[in-house]
């Protein structure tokens, strides 16, 4: 019996520490319409048609990722970015770049333990979208736009964006609400 209870405790741990930040599932759940992808490590190889040698080593300390991208039209303003990044930081996240690159902004957070990263938190805000990559496991600091444009150039995962960005008119309301009336 102290070998079941020990397995399952183990196994509980274990799935505790690679799980999500609670902050992106709080998101997720408030913005139950956006779009949301997971990936898996080996998912990720997938997305290299090419055998591109440095997406492998880009992806390679991933062990899984969740994308998030919220339609900001009428829906989510500045306080609710505010609130957003009060959450991580709460979750000792910690700001560690921040950029821009194509007239998006890039927020990146960390979360380190014994020296070691165990997520990482990649924040995308434009005028019309939010899009958050939450990490488990990091990648290089340096290949974050990398990472993005390949999923955004991804034709599956490209397709699935822009599907879910059409699917909305300018006020955030989906399109074929209308339809059932």
């Amino acid at each position: 019996m102290k070998k079941i209870n020990l397995l399952l405790t183990l196994l509980l741990t274990s799935i505790i520490a690679i799980a999500q930040s609670k902050t992106t599932e709080t998101l997720h759940k408030k913005y139950d319409e956006s779009l949301s992808l997971f990936f898996y490590n080996n998912t990720l190889r997938m997305l290299n048609q090419t055998d591109d040698k440095a997406f492998d080593e880009l992806i390679k300390d991933i062990e899984k990722m969740k994308f998030l991208m919220i339609d900001k039209a009428n829906t989510f303003g500045a306080a609710d970015y505010k609130k957003l990044v009060s959450g991580y930081k709460g979750e000792a996240f910690e700001e560690i770049m921040t950029s821009r690159y194509e007239g998006k902004n890039f927020d990146v957070y960390l979360k380190e333990s014994g020296g070691k990263t165990k997520g990482m938190v990649v924040l995308v805000n434009d005028s019309a979208s939010l899009y958050v990559l939450d990490i488990v496991g990091s990648i290089a600091l340096d290949k974050v736009t990398s990472l993005y444009n390949t999923l955004d150039n991804s034709t599956d995962i490209g397709k699935k964006i822009k599907d879910f960005t059409s699917r909305h008119d300018d006020k955030g309301k989906r399109k074929d609400d209308d339809d059932d009336n």
